[in-house]
Protein backbone atom coordinates (compact mmCIF):
# COMPACT_ATOMS: atom_id res chain seq x y z
CA UNK A 1 0.00 0.00 0.00
CA UNK A 2 1.11 3.49 -0.86
CA UNK A 3 0.05 6.34 0.87
CA UNK A 4 -1.13 9.58 -0.99
CA UNK A 5 0.70 12.42 -1.50
CA UNK A 6 -1.49 14.99 0.73
CA UNK A 7 -1.53 11.88 3.28
CA UNK A 8 2.33 11.86 3.37
CA UNK A 9 2.55 16.02 3.70
CA UNK A 10 -0.24 15.89 6.68
CA UNK A 11 2.12 13.13 8.56
CA UNK A 12 5.12 14.89 8.40
CA UNK A 13 3.80 18.11 9.78
CA UNK A 14 1.98 15.99 12.65
CA UNK A 15 5.53 13.93 13.40
CA UNK A 16 7.50 17.99 13.31
CA UNK A 17 4.70 19.00 16.08
CA UNK A 18 5.81 15.75 18.09
CA UNK A 19 9.13 16.13 17.89
CA UNK A 20 8.90 19.95 18.49
CA UNK A 21 6.62 19.76 21.53
CA UNK A 22 9.68 17.17 22.98
CA UNK A 23 12.28 19.58 21.56
CA UNK A 24 10.48 22.48 23.53
CA UNK A 25 10.85 20.36 27.17
CA UNK A 26 14.26 19.07 26.23
CA UNK A 27 15.09 22.33 26.25
CA UNK A 28 13.37 23.72 29.24
CA UNK A 29 15.09 20.65 31.36
CA UNK A 30 18.38 22.03 29.72
CA UNK A 31 17.76 25.54 31.48
CA UNK A 32 16.64 24.05 34.54
CA UNK A 33 19.90 21.29 35.21
CA UNK A 34 21.84 23.70 32.97
CA UNK A 35 24.07 20.83 31.67
CA UNK A 36 23.55 18.68 28.81
CA UNK A 37 26.04 16.05 29.90
CA UNK A 38 23.74 16.54 33.76
CA UNK A 39 20.50 15.91 31.55
CA UNK A 40 22.16 12.92 29.58
CA UNK A 41 23.06 11.38 32.76
CA UNK A 42 19.92 11.99 34.55
CA UNK A 43 17.98 10.30 31.24
CA UNK A 44 20.39 7.16 31.92
CA UNK A 45 18.51 6.94 34.99
CA UNK A 46 21.20 9.14 37.49
CA UNK A 47 19.09 11.11 39.42
CA UNK A 48 21.70 13.14 41.42
CA UNK A 49 21.40 16.29 40.19
CA UNK A 50 17.58 17.08 41.30
CA UNK A 51 19.41 19.20 44.01
CA UNK A 52 19.98 22.04 40.99
CA UNK A 53 16.46 21.55 39.21
CA UNK A 54 13.82 18.70 38.64
CA UNK A 55 13.95 17.45 34.88
CA UNK A 56 10.50 16.62 33.39
CA UNK A 57 11.55 14.68 30.46
CA UNK A 58 13.25 11.27 30.47
CA UNK A 59 14.96 8.74 28.23
CA UNK A 60 11.33 8.25 25.97
CA UNK A 61 11.62 12.26 24.97
CA UNK A 62 14.63 12.26 23.37
CA UNK A 63 13.78 9.06 21.68
CA UNK A 64 10.74 9.99 20.38
CA UNK A 65 11.83 13.37 19.08
CA UNK A 66 14.93 11.14 17.18
CA UNK A 67 12.08 8.87 15.60
CA UNK A 68 9.42 11.71 15.31
CA UNK A 69 11.93 13.66 12.70
CA UNK A 70 13.19 10.55 11.00
CA UNK A 71 9.68 9.66 10.02
CA UNK A 72 9.26 13.51 8.84
CA UNK A 73 12.03 12.36 6.44
CA UNK A 74 10.05 8.98 5.63
CA UNK A 75 7.12 10.65 4.95
CA UNK A 76 8.31 13.20 2.52
CA UNK A 77 10.50 11.13 0.62
CA UNK A 78 8.68 7.55 0.75
CA UNK A 79 5.00 6.70 -1.10
CA UNK A 80 5.61 3.87 1.82
CA UNK A 81 5.72 5.80 4.86
CA UNK A 82 1.88 3.98 5.95
CA UNK A 83 3.46 1.90 8.61
CA UNK A 84 5.75 4.34 10.16
CA UNK A 85 3.43 6.13 10.70
CA UNK A 86 1.40 3.89 12.51
CA UNK A 87 4.29 2.77 14.20
CA UNK A 88 5.02 6.39 15.93
CA UNK A 89 1.25 7.28 16.41
CA UNK A 90 0.40 3.86 18.09
CA UNK A 91 3.54 3.91 20.34
CA UNK A 92 3.44 7.59 21.22
CA UNK A 93 -0.18 6.89 22.20
CA UNK A 94 -0.02 4.67 24.45
CA UNK A 95 3.33 6.27 25.93
CA UNK A 96 1.59 9.44 26.52
CA UNK A 97 -1.57 8.27 27.49
CA UNK A 98 -0.43 7.48 31.71
CA UNK A 99 -0.40 11.49 31.29
CA UNK A 100 -4.30 11.81 31.44
CA UNK A 101 -4.02 11.15 34.99
CA UNK A 102 -0.69 12.82 35.61
CA UNK A 103 -1.14 15.56 38.79
CA UNK A 104 1.43 18.12 36.95
CA UNK A 105 -0.73 20.53 34.88
CA UNK A 106 1.69 20.59 32.05
CA UNK A 107 2.17 16.57 31.61
CA UNK A 108 -1.57 16.59 31.25
CA UNK A 109 -1.46 19.65 28.52
CA UNK A 110 1.34 17.73 27.35
CA UNK A 111 -0.68 14.10 27.22
CA UNK A 112 -3.65 15.64 25.18
CA UNK A 113 -1.76 17.18 22.98
CA UNK A 114 0.96 14.67 22.26
CA UNK A 115 -2.41 12.14 22.28
CA UNK A 116 -4.21 14.29 19.70
CA UNK A 117 -1.14 14.45 17.04
CA UNK A 118 -0.48 10.72 17.41
CA UNK A 119 -4.45 10.08 17.20
CA UNK A 120 -4.13 11.95 13.68
CA UNK A 121 -1.03 10.19 12.84
CA UNK A 122 -2.77 6.74 12.64
CA UNK A 123 -6.39 7.94 11.42
CA UNK A 124 -3.63 9.91 8.24
CA UNK A 125 -2.17 6.67 7.64
CA UNK A 126 -5.04 4.89 7.67
CA UNK A 127 -7.40 7.21 5.29
CA UNK A 128 -4.24 8.39 2.91
CA UNK A 129 -3.33 4.95 2.01
CA UNK A 130 -4.48 3.83 -2.10
CA UNK A 131 -3.56 0.17 -3.61
CA UNK A 132 0.13 0.35 -4.96
CA UNK A 133 -1.00 -1.30 -8.14
CA UNK A 134 -3.06 2.04 -9.02
CA UNK A 135 -0.41 3.48 -10.06
CA UNK A 136 1.97 0.89 -11.01
CA UNK A 137 4.55 0.89 -8.63
CA UNK A 138 6.48 -1.69 -6.86
CA UNK A 139 5.32 -2.70 -2.96
CA UNK A 140 7.61 -2.11 -0.04
CA UNK A 141 10.48 -4.89 -0.61
CA UNK A 142 10.27 -7.61 2.79
CA UNK A 143 13.21 -8.08 4.89
CA UNK A 144 15.09 -10.98 3.58
CA UNK A 145 14.61 -14.64 5.05
CA UNK A 146 17.64 -14.49 7.10
CA UNK A 147 17.99 -11.14 8.64
CA UNK A 148 14.13 -11.14 9.24
CA UNK A 149 14.76 -14.37 11.55
CA UNK A 150 17.86 -13.49 13.26
CA UNK A 151 16.12 -9.72 14.16
CA UNK A 152 12.46 -11.77 15.24
CA UNK A 153 14.65 -14.18 17.52
CA UNK A 154 16.46 -11.16 18.95
CA UNK A 155 13.41 -8.96 19.77
CA UNK A 156 11.58 -11.80 20.86
CA UNK A 157 14.14 -12.52 23.27
CA UNK A 158 14.10 -9.05 24.63
CA UNK A 159 10.50 -9.11 25.03
CA UNK A 160 10.49 -12.33 27.14
CA UNK A 161 13.49 -10.63 29.51
CA UNK A 162 11.43 -7.21 29.59
CA UNK A 163 8.71 -9.52 31.14
CA UNK A 164 10.54 -11.92 33.60
CA UNK A 165 12.04 -8.10 34.88
CA UNK A 166 8.79 -7.26 35.98
CA UNK A 167 7.40 -10.53 37.12
CA UNK A 168 10.63 -10.30 39.30
CA UNK A 169 9.85 -6.70 40.56
CA UNK A 170 6.29 -8.14 41.61
CA UNK A 171 7.36 -10.67 43.68
CA UNK A 172 10.02 -8.67 45.67
CA UNK A 173 7.93 -5.35 45.62
CA UNK A 174 5.00 -4.72 47.91
CA UNK A 175 1.40 -5.07 46.16
CA UNK A 176 0.83 -1.33 46.55
CA UNK A 177 3.90 -0.35 44.80
CA UNK A 178 3.74 -2.93 42.24
CA UNK A 179 0.26 -1.22 41.14
CA UNK A 180 1.90 2.06 41.04
CA UNK A 181 4.39 0.64 39.08
CA UNK A 182 1.97 0.20 36.63
CA UNK A 183 -0.84 2.87 36.85
CA UNK A 184 1.52 5.67 38.64
CA UNK A 185 1.45 7.04 42.30
CA UNK A 186 3.32 8.49 45.25
CA UNK A 187 5.39 5.68 45.84
CA UNK A 188 7.14 5.56 42.39
CA UNK A 189 9.74 8.52 41.50
CA UNK A 190 9.57 9.96 37.65
CA UNK A 191 10.20 12.79 35.44
CA UNK A 192 6.51 14.19 34.67
CA UNK A 193 6.38 13.29 31.34
CA UNK A 194 7.68 9.59 31.90
CA UNK A 195 5.10 6.98 32.06
CA UNK A 196 5.07 4.75 35.09
CA UNK A 197 7.96 1.98 34.43
CA UNK A 198 5.83 -0.79 34.65
CA UNK A 199 3.35 0.42 31.86
CA UNK A 200 6.65 1.45 29.97
CA UNK A 201 7.11 -2.72 30.28
CA UNK A 202 4.12 -3.39 28.67
CA UNK A 203 4.70 -1.23 25.63
CA UNK A 204 7.97 -2.39 25.15
CA UNK A 205 6.77 -5.96 25.72
CA UNK A 206 3.81 -5.45 22.92
CA UNK A 207 5.88 -3.76 20.78
CA UNK A 208 9.32 -6.07 20.80
CA UNK A 209 6.40 -8.85 20.16
CA UNK A 210 4.81 -7.54 17.37
CA UNK A 211 8.22 -6.37 15.83
CA UNK A 212 9.13 -10.19 15.90
CA UNK A 213 5.87 -11.79 14.59
CA UNK A 214 5.96 -9.43 11.84
CA UNK A 215 10.19 -9.92 11.15
CA UNK A 216 9.06 -13.64 11.47
CA UNK A 217 6.55 -13.75 8.84
CA UNK A 218 8.84 -11.39 6.94
CA UNK A 219 5.57 -8.88 6.40
CA UNK A 220 5.84 -5.44 4.73
CA UNK A 221 5.79 -3.39 8.01
CA UNK A 222 8.00 -5.35 9.87
CA UNK A 223 10.68 -2.99 8.45
CA UNK A 224 9.09 -0.11 10.34
CA UNK A 225 8.20 -1.62 13.31
CA UNK A 226 10.99 -3.38 13.64
CA UNK A 227 13.36 -0.34 13.29
CA UNK A 228 11.65 1.56 15.88
CA UNK A 229 11.93 -1.46 18.21
CA UNK A 230 15.22 -1.51 17.72
CA UNK A 231 15.84 1.95 18.37
CA UNK A 232 13.82 1.69 22.09
CA UNK A 233 16.19 -1.14 22.81
CA UNK A 234 19.47 0.00 21.66
CA UNK A 235 18.44 3.55 23.58
CA UNK A 236 17.86 1.67 26.83
CA UNK A 237 20.92 -0.33 26.78
CA UNK A 238 22.91 2.43 26.30
CA UNK A 239 21.79 4.32 29.49
CA UNK A 240 21.58 1.07 31.04
CA UNK A 241 25.43 0.29 30.36
CA UNK A 242 25.96 3.95 30.62
CA UNK A 243 25.11 3.75 34.21
CA UNK A 244 26.94 0.64 34.72
CA UNK A 245 30.32 1.91 33.91
CA UNK A 246 29.70 5.00 35.91
CA UNK A 247 28.51 3.18 38.79
CA UNK A 248 31.91 0.67 38.35
CA UNK A 249 30.21 -2.49 38.46
CA UNK A 250 31.82 -4.30 35.76
CA UNK A 251 35.29 -4.17 38.04
CA UNK A 252 33.07 -5.95 40.87
CA UNK A 253 30.66 -8.37 39.23
CA UNK A 254 32.10 -11.08 40.97
CA UNK A 255 30.86 -9.38 44.06
CA UNK A 256 27.22 -8.10 42.81
CA UNK A 257 24.03 -10.15 43.96
CA UNK A 258 22.40 -12.25 41.59
CA UNK A 259 19.77 -9.42 40.30
CA UNK A 260 22.61 -6.97 40.10
CA UNK A 261 24.86 -9.32 37.57
CA UNK A 262 21.38 -10.02 35.91
CA UNK A 263 20.74 -6.46 35.10
CA UNK A 264 24.16 -5.24 34.04
CA UNK A 265 23.97 -8.41 31.49
CA UNK A 266 20.86 -7.46 30.15
CA UNK A 267 21.87 -3.98 30.13
CA UNK A 268 24.80 -5.28 27.64
CA UNK A 269 22.10 -7.42 26.09
CA UNK A 270 19.77 -4.75 25.34
CA UNK A 271 22.30 -2.50 23.65
CA UNK A 272 24.18 -5.45 21.67
CA UNK A 273 20.77 -6.76 20.43
CA UNK A 274 19.40 -3.18 19.59
CA UNK A 275 22.10 -2.93 17.00
CA UNK A 276 22.24 -5.85 15.69
CA UNK A 277 18.11 -5.53 15.01
CA UNK A 278 18.79 -1.68 13.21
CA UNK A 279 21.28 -3.35 11.32
CA UNK A 280 19.86 -6.17 10.02
CA UNK A 281 16.35 -4.78 8.99
CA UNK A 282 17.83 -1.46 7.40
CA UNK A 283 19.86 -3.46 5.05
CA UNK A 284 18.44 -4.25 1.11
CA UNK A 285 15.46 -6.31 1.37
CA UNK A 286 14.23 -9.11 -0.58
CA UNK A 287 13.10 -6.98 -4.12
CA UNK A 288 9.13 -6.92 -4.50
CA UNK A 289 9.66 -6.95 -8.14
CA UNK A 290 9.30 -4.39 -11.23
CA UNK A 291 5.97 -2.45 -11.77
CA UNK A 292 4.17 -4.61 -14.50
CA UNK A 293 3.88 -2.58 -17.87
CA UNK A 294 0.52 -4.29 -18.20
CA UNK A 295 -2.76 -2.77 -16.91
CA UNK A 296 -4.50 -4.59 -13.78
CA UNK A 297 -7.10 -7.61 -14.21
CA UNK A 298 -10.11 -6.69 -15.34
CA UNK A 299 -9.35 -3.16 -17.66
CA UNK A 300 -10.01 -3.30 -21.14
CA UNK A 301 -7.24 -3.29 -23.75
CA UNK A 302 -6.15 -0.06 -25.30
CA UNK A 303 -7.90 1.66 -27.91
CA UNK A 304 -6.32 1.08 -31.21
CA UNK A 305 -4.27 3.62 -32.77
CA UNK A 306 -5.75 6.41 -34.83
CA UNK A 307 -5.54 6.69 -37.69
CA UNK A 308 -4.07 3.29 -37.84
CA UNK A 309 -0.40 2.92 -38.87
CA UNK A 310 0.63 1.13 -42.47
CA UNK A 311 -0.35 -2.64 -42.51
CA UNK A 312 -2.25 -2.52 -39.18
Amino acid sequence: MTVTRPARLTGAALCAALALTAAVWILKDLAALGSPVDLAWYWAGDHHFLIRGRSATSLIDPVLLVVSAATVVAAVRSRHAASALTAVGAVTLTLRLPGLWAPDSGALVTALLELALAAGLVVTAAVGRRPGTASYEPLPTRPRRGPGVAAGVLLAVSALVVTLWELYWATELPLEITVDRFLGGRSVMKAALAPPPGWLSLILVALYGTAAVSAFLRARHSRAFGLLAGVFLTAGGLAEVARTTRYELIGRFGDLPTAAQLSVLTAFFGLLAGIAVLVLLAGRGTPAGAPSPYPPAGMPPPAPPYPPPPGW
